[in-house]
């Protein structure tokens, strides 16, 4: 079957974020597969699409990793307006914030006005991080042993399905069972919904800490991407406005 022949569904905006191609966490596959059933008028990439800090040690791009690459590509072409948010893997991005690249816009944020009119900021976060702005050393090291657990994630996925098991995460179970990693996320959210207000904003859209999630809280709507290494989830907008979040590891087509 071609991408002519899938059925689209289609939003008017959709926010992917923290794919971490160049990984072998990376599950590009499943994202390749939610590009094509899926498409929008509006395109924002939040953030960690690219992995440079994994890639400046281990060169792990594959053929599915152009392949996604190539159908962004494709859909700026069909006319979708596609714009790059860098977020710190591939902060390098940064260097190019205004440009242009085969249709993609890179900004360093962006503001998004929904269908019923809400202004929402988007950002990738990591700005809020702590750790990655002022121990980018212990960031990098999280991020190798994050990779490491990803790995190891896949093994235990691999026996589960010979048994019959369902899927299960080992580092979503070990980040949701930290009281550090909890405090983490509340902490991170607070901060993110913070700088919405400053700006006048209904809502913030973000990714970074790889939990889907989307709360209004204190009249700003808090929306998180999620990740496509453990979660697979993206945001969509309806044409009317609503907000929801696509989960294409348990409920793809």
């Amino acid at each position: 079957m071609t991408d002519d022949d899938v059925e689209l569904k289609r939003y008017r905006t959709i926010w992917i974020s923290d794919v971490h191609l160049g990984t072998k966490g990376s599950q590009a596959d499943r994202l390749l597969d939610f590009l094509r059933h899926h498409d929008a008028t509006y395109i924002y990439l939040v953030g960690d699409i690219i992995d440079g800090w994994q890639l400046r040690k281990t060169w792990n791009w594959s053929q599915l990793h152009n392949d996604v690459i190539q159908k962004l590509l494709r859909k700026v072409r069909k006319g979708a307006r596609v714009v790059y948010v860098p977020g710190n893997h591939d902060e390098f991005v940064r260097e190019y914030i205004e440009l242009e690249f085969g249709g993609i816009t890179v900004l360093r944020d962006a503001v998004h006005e929904s269908a019923d009119g809400r202004k929402l900021l988007v950002i990738h976060g990591d700005e809020f991080d702590g750790i990655v702005r002022y121990n980018k050393w212990l960031a990098v090291l999280g991020s190798s042993a994050y990779e490491f657990s990803i790995q190891l994630n896949r093994l235990l996925n691999g026996y589960r399905r010979k048994v019959g098991k369902p899927y299960w995460s080992l580092s979503a179970y070990l980040k949701h069972k930290v009281k550090n990693a909890v405090s983490f996320m509340y902490n991170f959210r607070t901060a993110v919904i913070e700088e919405a207000k400053k700006r006048n904003m209904d809502g913030v859209v973000c990714g970074h800490i790889h939990r889907a999630e989307l709360t209004p809280v204190d009249g700003i709507l808090y929306c998180n991407t999620g990740d496509w290494v453990e979660s697979c989830t993206a945001l969509v907008e309806h044409e009317d406005g609503r907000i929801e979040i696509v989960d294409w590891l348990h409920d793809p087509a």
